[in-house]
């Protein structure tokens, strides 16, 4: 038996309710209630009650009645109707109108009302699982409808703005004027390979299990260094790297690259474009069972009203950069995959800060 399983008795006789808590208060949790608007009362106060028993002759209203008209606010809870007058039409009110699950003569016996908890939670936890499936199917659903909408724009951009430059280009005879063309063209292709590149992150983290190494992060970090390195010196901004790790520290080494270069890659694009001390600040502290990343930047900033977006699979938070708003969608995806938390802190016109913790596997 269940000591957490929750049960709601529903009669005017108060014998019964007493025999019947009597008998079960041991194996089960059980609210009893004399009429229906104090059974309703006890549902909206205890959501986690999984079955309702029910006297059919109850006096403000039928127990088929009542379990119908509660259907819509407290769908799950398994119904059982307890009646001494088990007639056709009774029968058939019940399976029409209430969804009645089984039915309990009066006056019931033990053995057939344990029978029937058994049985009912069973129901319930397979009626909860497929409520469960059928939420993860919907979201499955909505986000692939995102994602088509998204490749069908995202991928024929690109393409289209490189097919206008070279029809462009057939027309010119001047070097200069095709040079510039092909710049365009450079561009587009640029973006394509970038969309693409998050196209692969995307599908990286929802297939395959963890690939575990020890991570070295002084190692990890230079070599991040210097991938970022023509980038720091052409557009100025610093690049400042500290590494405290004096613990083993096991994960994911792709995975934990697929959530440094999205931070970064917003870090940098997304700086103050008026300011001259433009920086980028990453930093690591290993402790026995965990990693806490920090990525710092000196950036835009994020609106406070964006701040519950930002995860959000294609949202784009500014245009100073032309972003295909997987990155940080592709971030918590890796952090979940990893157990970690992410906490974010930002003002607008001053920078922001990831943190980032991770446990060690």
């Amino acid at each position: 038996m269940q000591k957490e399983l929750e049960i709601l008795y529903v009669d005017d006789e108060i014998n019964n309710l007493i025999g019947f808590k009597a008998n079960f208060r041991y194996g089960y949790t059980i609210h009893t209630a004399t009429n229906t608007a104090q059974a309703e009362q006890i549902l909206l106060a205890n959501p986690d009650i999984r079955i309702i028993f029910c006297d059919q002759r109850m006096p403000d209203e039928l127990g088929v009645d009542f379990l119908n008209r509660i259907k819509k606010d407290f769908p799950r809870p398994i119904r059982i109707l307890l009646t001494a007058f088990a007639d056709m039409d009774t029968v058939v009110d019940a399976v029409n109108k209430g969804h009645i699950f089984r039915f309990v003569r009066k006056p019931w016996v033990e053995e057939e009302i344990i029978s029937s908890i058994e049985e009912a939670d069973k129901f319930y936890m397979a009626n909860s699982l497929l409520d469960i499936r059928n939420e993860e199917l919907q979201k499955a659903y909505d986000e692939l409808d995102k994602f088509a909408y998204s490749v069908s724009h995202d991928l024929r951009d690109p393409l289209t703005g490189v097919l206008s430059a070279v029809k462009l280009a057939l027309e010119f005879d001047q070097i200069e004027h095709i040079h510039k063309l092909l710049s365009l063209m450079k561009d587009s292709l640029t973006r394509l390979d970038a969309y693409i590149d998050s196209l692969r992150d995307y599908y990286l983290l929802r297939r395959g299990d963890l690939l575990l190494s020890n991570i070295e992060f002084n190692t990890l970090f230079e070599n991040i260094s210097q991938f970022y390195k023509m980038y720091t010196q052409n557009n100025h901004v610093e690049f400042d790297i500290h590494v405290e790790q004096f613990q083993l520290y096991k994960n994911d080494k792709a995975v934990l690259e697929l959530i440094l270069h999205n931070l970064l890659s917003n870090a940098f694009k997304y700086q103050r474009q008026d300011y001259d001390k433009q920086l980028v600040r990453l930093s690591v502290n290993v402790s026995k069972d965990h990693a806490t990343i920090v990525v710092q930047d000196t950036g835009i900033g994020i609106s406070e009203d964006h701040l519950d977006d930002i995860f959000t699979l294609f949202f784009r938070g500014s245009d100073q950069a032309k972003g295909m708003g997987f990155g940080l969608y592709n971030v918590q995806s890796a952090l979940l995959k990893l157990q970690g938390t992410v906490e974010v802190n930002s003002e607008l016109g001053v920078g922001t800060t990831f943190t980032v913790v991770i446990p060690s596997k």
